[in-house]
Order: structure tokens, then C-alpha cells, then sequence
């Protein structure tokens, strides 16, 4: 399979995930302001959810800019990880509407770690088939945030029976952290193309 093909497979079903999230958002029955009040944490909840939709489809483009040919073991890491992130505007959901009590926002802890390991396994997948010495196994390097994030989850989870808000502060941490693209993925896309120019 082309690399394009899996690309835009993948757009595609993000794009799905992100319309799901937002038929999410009800109506209010109300003209003024007072009818949007509740629809406020599920409101914030999606602003949440849609960032670290984004933050995946954009470091997902960048990694797969920098491959350069995919295998069946990168193609089963892809869907691993589009499976995973298929399960965000449910949690999204349930959280939002339980004003992100303990046991969803916990949940929700729970599907961004997992979708964090499948992301880590299809960069595996990827170094694996272009090796260790490749441009993009050196540009990826020690991933300081991918290996954090599983940690800085693991700790939100655990927040989520003592403060909610701790939980969700941790959340947002670690979508900041990762709201700037990945340049080390676009700095080896560059040079690769720089050396095919010359």
C-alpha cells in the first residue's frame, strides 16, 4: 500500500471522530444565556477533545511525511491507534454530561493513555521498518513528551477520585505541551527533500 492511501484513510476517520464530537453538542431549548449554562462542561469538553484531535492528526501528518514507505505492521499500528482515538467523543461525551465527575473523567484519562501508547507503538513500527540508523529514528530521538504524557495520564487518573479539576488541569497540560507540531519530524522532511533536489 501507498503511504498517501494510509494518510488519507486515517484523514478521513479523523474527520469522522471530530463530526461525531461536535453532534454531541446539544440545542438549548432557551433564547438567552441562561439556557447555554449547561451546556457549558459539555461545551469544554469538546474545546478539550477537539485540541487533542488536532494535536494527533497533526504530529500523525508530520510522522508520516517523514516515513518513507509503510508495511502491514505500520498499516495495524495506524488502525490500533484510530481505534483508540474512535473511543474520544464517547468519553468526551459522557464527561461532560456528568459535569466531569470522578469515574468519566478517570475514563477519560484512561483513552487518552491508551491512544498515547498506540501512537508510541505506530512510531515504533515506523523506526523498525526504516531502521535505527534512519533519519527518522534520529529525528525522533528520546521523545521526552511521548514518554511523559503516559505518565503525566497515569497521575490525572489517579486525580480524577481526589479533584476532578487537578485531573482536567493535567489534561490541558499535556495537550499544551504537545500543541506545537513536532519540528523535529518536519526538520528530517526537509532535509530529505533538500538532498533530492541536489
Amino acid at each position: 500500500m501507498e503511504k498517501g492511501r494510509l494518510e488519507a484513510f486515517s484523514d478521513g476517520v479523523i474527520a469522522i471522530i471530530i463530526t461525531i464530537m461536535v453532534l454531541e453538542l446539544k440545542v438549548p431549548h432557551g433564547h438567552d444565556f441562561a439556557a447555554l449554562a449547561p451546556l457549558l462542561p459539555v461545551f469544554l469538553g469538546y474545546v478539550l477533545s477537539f485540541v487533542y484531535v488536532g494535536i494527533y492528526w497533526n504530529n500523525h501528518h508530520h510522522l508520516l511525511q517523514a516515513a518513507e514507505r509503510v508495511n502491514g505492521s505500520i498499516l495495524w499500528a495506524n488502525l490500533h491507534l484510530l481505534f483508540w482515538m474512535s473511543l474520544i467523543p464517547f468519553v468526551t461525551s459522557w464527561t461532560g454530561e456528568n459535569h466531569f465527575t470522578a469515574l468519566p473523567t478517570a475514563l477519560y484519562g484512561v483513552i487518552l493513555l491508551l491512544t498515547s501508547i498506540a501512537y508510541w507503538m505506530l512510531q515504533c513500527a515506523i523506526v523498525q521498518e526504516h531502521g535505527r540508523d534512519s533519519r527518522i529514528a534520529t529525528a525522533l530521538g528520546l521523545d521526552w513528551k511521548g514518554k511523559s504524557s503516559p505518565a503525566l495520564y497515569l497521575a490525572a487518573i489517579g486525580l480524577s477520585f481526589v479533584d476532578d479539576r487537578l485531573a482536567n488541569a493535567v489534561y490541558a497540560l499535556v495537550a499544551a505541551m504537545w500543541f506545537i507540531p513536532d519540528r523535529r519530524l518536519a526538520r528530517a522532511v526537509a532535509q530529505r527533500e533538500k538532498q533530492r533536489e541536489e
